[in-house]
């Protein structure tokens, strides 16, 4: 069954294939697809903010930060929806039974899921705004749909010597595990032990203080990160957006186009931003792994607000998920007029 959604589906003139889409909540005045070989943003509604997603048993798995939904699905403890298109996505579950207690107060923010062996390992935020000892923590579970056992914490901001200690992200390389993490006090890059369960080594300088949501993707031998920068979470008036930088190297230096380092106070190339009418979706970013469909086609996943809806009834930022097509540009990705869609678009291919 479809969750969460929203009311506005039950008001489309149009009986589509399938299943409902979520609203189009971006464009009210464009018309829904009626096939199932097409979408139109955002995916997932009300809210799956920071995603992150992986692919198990057939699915793929998206969880997003602790949020409440208020009358549109009440509190949510990291919440893990799935699909097995990237378009059409159902709620599973709370990602914890039981929420972490290592800090006194925060939230659970920005997870990131990997499988690691035949576990599935969440390294997640615990922090409020504000908050001077942010931490990140590791929670594992046997499924991608849980419940994720808490480990503890890895380090805390004043622990590690980076403020702000925030969005991790994991990744392998070359047999050794590493965590990047960071935001507005830079981006950093550390070695994690064999069993990814502690830091080894020296952190590294990776991202200027502009950016957060690191991610890296590898694509024949480069890497390329991808962080958020501006503010996330205004409503209408959100500035996120996503920029990219090339390197030969894992850990640096990440580079745009004109060879200028994003650790040294460089941007790096913009690839999306909020769209320029003012019927789209504000602060596009946090964005989730990169997906490949069965065509080849890269697909990125990230959330942004609808400029026309940008709030729930709490209050809370109505942060939906989003897909757009990742294309090739001089050797850098970007989007399709570096804004959101909000038309109707060709859907992934999956021939499952």
């Amino acid at each position: 069954m479809k969750s969460l959604i929203n009311i506005y589906c039950l008001f489309v003139p149009i009986l589509l294939a399938a299943s409902c889409q979520e609203s189009n909540e971006g464009n009210p005045d464009v018309d829904l697809p009626e096939q199932e070989n097409t979408y139109i943003n955002p995916v997932f509604s009300p809210v799956l903010a920071d995603p992150t997603v992986v692919k198990s048993n057939g699915y793929f798995y998206a969880y997003g930060t602790e949020d409440n939904w208020g009358n549109e699905g009440g509190h949510k403890l990291v919440p893990i929806i799935r699909s097995k298109n990237l378009v059409n996505w159902e709620f599973v579950r709370n990602a914890f039974q039981v929420k972490p207690n290592w800090k006194n107060a925060g939230g659970i923010w920005a997870p990131d899921v990997t499988q690691v062996g035949e576990e599935y390992y969440m390294y997640y935020s615990y922090s409020t705004w504000g908050d001077p000892d942010a931490g990140i923590g590791l929670a594992i579970a046997s499924g991608p749909e849980g419940p994720f056992i808490d480990q503890g914490k890895l380090f805390l901001s004043s622990e590690i010597g980076v403020e702000n200690s925030i969005d991790p992200f994991y990744i392998e390389d070359d047999g050794k595990k590493f965590l990047f993490w960071g935001s507005f006090h830079g981006i950093y890059a550390i070695e994690l032990s064999a069993d990814g369960k502690s830091v080894e080594g020296e952190k590294v300088h990776i991202g200027h203080t502009h950016l957060e949501a690191a991610y890296v993707y590898k694509k024949d031998g480069a890497y390329f990160f991808f962080g958020s920068e501006g503010s996330c979470c205004e409503g209408a008036n959100s500035t996120y957006q996503v920029r990219v930088g090339k390197s030969n190297n894992l850990l640096g230096p990440y580079l745009d186009k004109g060879g200028n380092s994003i650790a040294d106070g460089n941007h790096g190339e913009i690839i999306l931003r909020s769209n320029s009418v003012n019927y789209g979706f504000a602060g596009p970013g946090h964005n989730a792994e990169i997906m490949v469909d069965d065509e080849g086609t890269e697909w990125l996943l990230y959330h942004a607000i609808p400029k026309n809806n940008p709030r729930l009834d709490n209050g809370t930022n109505r942060r939906p998920l989003m897909l757009d097509k990742l294309i090739w540009r001089d050797g850098y990705p970007t989007i399709q007029g570096q804004e959101p869609s909000v038309t109707s678009q060709k859907a992934p291919a999956f021939n499952d």
